[in-house]
């Protein structure tokens, strides 16, 4: 890959970036075609507009407006304006995935059924055993606060690799290689976490294993580290698997409903008393399903966050939303495009997309000779922190 020397521009889908053109022509319909396929039962209605939205995407029709009534209709109609014009492979990347979603819930009238169009493939995940199996191993670390913490951290990102919407990093499951971590910054993590102030914040990514992983690393934080730990989801559904509030309360149901062992359910007993006691707190917020970028977080976020011993950022969409999803030098210093957020950051993520920061130089370079699909394939991880 050639990196930028100059201020780069977020990535676009007009084929300056293959893996964005080709997500948001072959990948994206290839999805809305399962969505289709996984729930046979919806109506003449709602298959038409799922396909009238894939014949959009295949033909490069012209970014359409969403429909009223919508909650979030103003911010996307500000979002729009901006983009007259654009077609969906000539606009900017990290805008037009987050918005093909938000056609897709309009499709299936989100809003008005709370039917997710990816319960299926959440359920089948769920009802699996791979799941249990890592959380179980999770639940059974021991060690110093200091090696718990560690540990947890290091299954928080390798989790983030079971992504029900990419296959090629469900592949490579949660087992890391010795050089799979590009960067290993969970010693500065862990200190900041221990020698911090005030509450932890998760932005989550993937519901399913992921989450379950997260909340383990949440159940230990409550264990005398910190007195709050809020989880940030997304409002509605969105990149498959990415976790909503339905999905955390139907997982703590799951953990409480005993068929997972003493020590799930224990696990879930204590998560349902920090709920009730205010102190592990679900955050669901339409920012998380839009397009602006960190640099343009809300108020009501920002005063949040302005407090917190350290936020949590996990996986790919979260990652291209700090980084701007520009292709910025990769041995740019994550602080430096972070400097405006009010938090100390750690970001945890196995890389399924072409932005990246952080690295030592050379090392992106190296890679790049020995593995040209490193940036995408989900093999890679990276455990990044920015301290204020």
């Amino acid at each position: 890959m050639v990196y930028p020397v100059n201020r780069p521009t977020p990535i676009r889908t007009d084929g300056s970036n293959w893996f964005a053109h080709n997500t948001m022509r072959v990948r994206v319909p290839d999805i809305i075609r399962e969505v289709l396929d996984l729930n046979p039962d919806y109506p003449a209605s709602i298959r038409h507009a799922l396909e009238t939205l894939i014949d959009g995407l295949e033909t490069n029709a012209p970014v359409p407006m969403l429909d009223l009534p919508a909650p979030d209709y103003d911010e996307w109609a500000v979002a729009c304006a901006f983009r007259r014009g654009d077609t969906w492979e000539n606009t900017d990347w990290f805008f037009a995935e987050n918005y093909v979603y938000r056609q897709v819930i309009q499709a299936v009238r989100w809003w008005e059924t709370a039917r997710d169009p990816f319960a299926p493939k959440k359920a089948e995940e769920l009802a699996g055993n791979r799941l249990w199996y890592l959380l179980d191993e999770a639940l059974a670390i021991e060690g110093t606060v200091e090696e718990r913490l560690s540990a947890l951290i290091h299954r928080a990102l390798w989790g983030n690799r079971i992504d029900l919407s990419y296959a090629p990093s469900l592949e490579h499951g949660h087992a890391a290689g010795a050089d799979d971590l590009l960067v290993d910054e969970s010693a500065q993590a862990v200190r900041c976490l221990l020698d911090g102030h005030g509450p932890v914040h998760i932005v989550a990514d993937n519901a399913g294993t992921e989450l379950a992983l997260d909340l383990a690393l949440a159940d230990r934080l409550l264990d005398g580290v910190t007195n709050a730990v809020i989880v940030h989801l997304k409002m509605h559904p969105t990149f498959v698997s990415d976790a909503t509030l339905p999905d955390a309360l139907r997982f703590l149901d799951l953990l409480n409903d005993g068929g997972h062992g003493k020590a799930v359910a224990a696990f879930g007993e204590r998560l349902r008393r920090a709920l009730e006691a205010k102190r592990l707190r679900f955050a669901p917020d339409l920012y998380w399903n839009g397009s602006r970028i960190l640099r343009n977080l809300p108020p009501r976020l920002e005063d949040g966050f302005r407090h917190a011993r350290l936020v949590i950022f996990k996986g790919d969409a979260n990652y291209r939303r700090m980084v701007g999803d520009i292709l910025w030098p990769p041995e740019t210093p994550l602080a430096r495009v972070v400097e405006r957020f009010p938090a100390p950051v750690l970001a945890l993520r196995s890389l399924k997309s072409d932005p990246i920061v952080g690295l030592p130089p050379g090392l992106a370079e190296q890679i790049d000779a020995i593995d040209p699909a490193w940036h995408t394939n989900g093999r890679r991880g990276i455990i990044q922190t920015a301290a204020k």
